[in-house]
């Protein structure tokens, strides 16, 4: 749904304003300055070192680079490192602005968006005499990397959920914050930026974190936390990841209402999140949307030897909270597949289930395989209008616990079909490649309700 809020009007600054400093990964000195832009012309870098002044709107479209940070380009021009600066614009409400830089990169200043709070705050907003237009999201999106997963549901709102993570588990914080100007600058804006120490080395030599010292970021090193000043937030860390979600989401190019629930997000799949989101805005404003979405009943391709998450969607009717496949990794022929769900503490069944020993229930593993199998039967069939339905189990075991940060490898093959009409197939749950759940599926093929 597209359309402006009453009483809510753009904003800009009233008058530019200027800090100084270096960048984060290429060291540069840079002046950067923040100027009032007319309304609906959005975020908008302009390089003044290079010839022409070129200018790069701050959209998703024009996102390269995502290594440790993110990057726009267009031609020979581009803007390392444009998330923080994005973030604390989107954070305080400012819809039109002109970033000049001198350089490549915005200045790390202290590794937080504080630094440009302050700049935004100095300049003063001011509104405009145009309305501001949301993008309200209105059928989930979600997508998932490895042990990273992302999803943005319908809300009358903004809300991030997040929870961060390092590989050994020692440092994982969960926040939930519903994001407005006074929020974000009180509850996010001044958490910085950290890395692994072990990690140091191999930036380096990508090039990258050329102007990073103590003064810029967070160092973690085994138990131990490294910096200038002591923790700001006793979960700085995931504070700030979710003041980068803020920034790559800015590139969306419009204000976002949407529930956003992250389990260790990272700058390639927050982009992957908003080019998904900006195709969907794309489509709703050409009054259409994407095959076999959100109802389920898309045909899976022969030739299509994996699913994302998106193609997952097209295929089945489930949506969240009872989307029990992340992806499919494989199709082994046309009888068997692998497939991923990624198990987080934001599933919402861990609430009751069980409080201070959460255990993913053994039905839900059921239906992880269920709707892994039926994937499979649809593989069988060449019609889009069809779903399929589960009937019965038989021989179900459950042999070990399903934790959150496990992933679940579900295999499903099927072993005897009649027609496209039933089909039985066996089902096995694996974590670190143990099994926890095994059954024999029985399936239909039924007619798919028609898209709204």
């Amino acid at each position: 749904m597209l359309g402006p809020l009453p009483d809510m009007k753009q904003r800009t600054l009233a008058r530019e304003v200027s800090l100084k400093g270096n960048g984060l990964h290429t060291g540069d000195a840079v002046t950067l300055t923040i100027k009032p832009a007319p309304a609906g012309s959005g975020v908008v870098f302009r390089r003044t070192d290079l010839h022409g002044s070129p200018e790069l709107r701050a959209r998703v479209d024009f996102v390269t680079d995502l290594v440790r940070a993110t990057t726009i380009q267009a031609g020979h021009a581009k803007i390392h490192t444009v998330e923080h600066v994005l973030s604390a614009l989107s954070g305080c409400g400012i819809d039109n602005a002109l970033v000049e830089m001198d350089a490549s990169e915005p200045p790390i200043m202290d590794g937080s968006a504080r630094p440009f709070v302050n700049l935004i705050l100095q300049g003063e907003a001011v509104e405009q005499d145009k309305d501001r237009e949301y993008f309200q999201l209105d059928a989930p999106v979600s997508v998932s990397r490895g042990n990273s997963s992302i999803i943005a549901i319908p809300h009358d709102g903004f809300k991030i959920s997040c929870t961060s993570a390092d590989d050994r588990g020692v440092h994982t914080q969960h926040l939930s914050l519903s994001i407005d100007p006074e929020v974000y600058q009180t509850q996010v804006a001044a958490a910085r930026t950290f890395t692994i120490y072990e990690d140091i080395e191999e930036l380096l030599k990508l090039g990258k974190i050329r102007g990073g010292s103590l003064d810029s970021a967070i160092v973690i090193r085994g138990d131990k936390i490294i910096s200038k000043e002591p923790l700001r937030f006793k979960d700085e860390f995931v504070r700030h990841k979710i003041l980068d979600v803020i920034g790559d989401v800015a590139l969306l190019g419009m204000p976002l209402k949407a529930h956003i629930v992250a389990t260790r997000p990272g700058h390639a799949i927050n982009a992957e999140l908003t080019r998904a989101l900006f195709e969907r805005l794309q489509l709703q404003k050409k009054g259409g949307r994407r095959k076999g979405a959100p109802g389920g009943g898309s045909v899976v391709l022969a030739n299509e030897t994996s699913l994302d998450i998106r193609r997952v969607l097209d295929t089945l009717p489930h949506r969240y909270p009872f989307v029990l496949v992340d992806r499919v990794i494989e199709f082994k022929g046309n009888d068997e597949l692998v497939a991923l769900k990624n198990v987080t503490i934001n599933e919402p069944y861990f609430n009751g289930h069980f409080p201070g020993n959460p255990v993913m229930p053994g039905v839900l593993q059921l239906e992880a395989m269920a709707q892994a199998a039926g994937i499979l039967m649809l593989r069988r069939t060449s019609s889009s209008v069809k779903s399929a339905f589960f009937m019965s189990a038989d021989k179900v075991k459950f042999r070990k616990p399903v934790r959150p940060g496990d992933q679940l490898i579900i295999n499903a093959r099927l072993t005897k079909a009649r027609g496209e009409k039933l089909a039985m197939a066996e089902a096995t749950c694996t974590v670190d490649g143990q099994v926890v759940s095994s059954a024999e599926l029985l399936f239909t093929l039924v007619d798919a309700p028609e898209a709204e």
